[in-house]
């Protein structure tokens, strides 16, 4: 009997293996991308389905973007989110795990004629942090030619610019436009019609991690969730917003 039982018994008593953690930076409230402190939104649960793939445990931070980036190069962080290789930072940089088509915003009332990203230095911006160097060199050009531009540490502050016309343009993902119009409606307008210029090609989000042993296994967890479906389920569950 006791020989039946003591394999079990080694088992109980082993100590558990426990994942190492896996310190990674989230931008602040951005849903349905990040929804801060709760542990859910599609990007950040597509990275944390990932991590996870890779045999880490997620230990998520959330900073603004301009923060998150010197804690990445101080070593306080492993990876940060929302990143890519235009970033200005040396880190390295996963497959990308998201992308996000980001637009120019403008109330229709002001009848603005944008077509390219350098029209926009004609005008006051708004936009996220890091947007200068996430979006690509003409748009940081535009950007450093632009001494009526400005990011945002909370993003729902474009909403709040935009509708009481205190910017021209505001520029971000549609997504997250709308679902802080919710938040500012009793503060501004926001039945305005805004018109949308398509200026910019989809945006692609990497994690970019301080070792490449990080990177690489979790490109291999990325590939696993896509293969297994996880990936696309993660999708599914925000596509009302």
């Amino acid at each position: 009997m006791l020989l039946r039982v003591w394999p079990w018994l080694w088992i109980l008593l082993a100590p558990a293996v426990v994942a190492e953690p896996l310190r990674i930076g989230f931008g602040t409230h951005k849903p349905p991308y990040v929804f801060e402190g709760e542990d859910r939104g599609i990007e950040y649960e597509i990275v944390t389905a990932a991590v996870q793939a890779a045999g880490y445990e997620m230990d998520a931070r959330y900073a603004p973007m301009e923060r998150l980036h010197l804690a990445l190069e101080r070593g306080d962080l492993d990876g940060i989110a929302t990143t890519n290789a235009y970033s200005g930072i040396q880190a390295h940089y996963s497959e990308p795990y998201i992308y996000c088509q980001n637009v120019a915003f403008a109330l229709t009332s002001r009848g603005y004629h944008i077509e390219r990203i350098a029209d926009l230095r004609r005008y006051s911006i708004s936009t996220f942090q890091r947007a200068r160097h996430l979006l690509g060199p003409e748009f940081q050009a535009m950007a450093e030619a632009n001494p009526h531009y400005r990011e945002e540490a909370q993003q729902i502050n474009r909403n709040r610019l935009l509708y009481s016309g205190r910017i021209d343009v505001a520029v971000g993902d549609p997504r997250i436009l709308r679902y802080f119009n919710r938040e500012v409606a009793r503060q501004v307008d926001t039945t305005q019609p805004v018109t949308q210029y398509l200026l910019f090609p989809p945006s692609a989000y990497s994690v970019g991690f301080r070792l490449r042993e990080q990177r690489e296994r979790f490109d291999r967890g990325l590939a696993a969730i896509r293969a297994s479906g996880e990936y696309l389920r993660i999708e599914q569950r925000y596509a009302d917003y």
